[in-house]
C-alpha cells in the first residue's frame, strides 16, 4: 500500500497528517508514505527576470522544506518513513501526476472546508484532485 501525503504546510492539512497516523490500523501493514509540497510556480515576470535560475530553485526549495516540516515531526515521532517530494506546478494536477507515477493506492490531504460557493469562485485544490484522479482520497477538515 502506497500513500501520496499532500501538504501545504496548514493546519488542515496537518490535521490529515495526524489523522492518517491515527488510523494506521486500517492497514494490514504500515503503508509506503510519500510526503509531497508543491510550491506554485513564482510568475513569469519582473521577478523571474531578475532572479537566477538556482536562486528561484533554491527559493521553491527552502518555502517546501518549511512547509514540511511539522509534517515530517509528526511522522518522524511516529516513527514511520517516509519519501520526501518536492514539486513545482500546479498543486492539483501534480498530486493526481505523482501519484500515478508512484503508483500510489491512496491520497491523503487536508480540506478547508471553505462550501460550495467559495470552490467555485476559488477553487479547491481537494475537489481538483476527486476530479481529475482515480484515487480514493482520504479528506480531512
Amino acid at each position: 500500500m502506497k500513500v501520496l501525503i499532500a501538504v501545504d504546510g496548514s493546519d488542515v492539512s496537518l490535521a490529515s497528517v495526524r489523522g492518517l497516523i491515527g488510523h494506521l490500523s486500517w492497514f494490514r501493514e504500515r503503508p509506503e508514505l510519500h510526503l509531497l509540497h508543491v510550491h506554485m510556480p513564482v510568475p513569469v515576470g519582473l521577478a523571474t527576470r531578475h532572479l537566477s535560475h538556482d536562486a528561484l530553485e533554491g527559493h521553491y526549495r527552502e518555502e517546501g522544506e518549511a512547509a514540511l516540516a511539522e509534517a515530517r515531526a509528526l511522522l518522524d515521532a511516529a516513527q514511520l518513513p517516509y519519501v520526501v517530494h518536492l514539486h513545482v506546478g500546479q498543486p492539483a494536477e501534480t498530486i493526481v501526476r505523482l501519484s500515478r507515477e508512484l503508483d500510489c493506492d491512496l491520497i491523503s490531504m487536508g480540506s478547508h472546508g471553505r462550501g460550495a460557493l467559495p470552490n467555485a469562485i476559488l477553487g479547491s485544490v481537494a475537489t481538483k484532485v476527486l476530479h481529475l484522479g482515480s484515487l480514493p482520497v482520504l479528506l480531512a477538515k
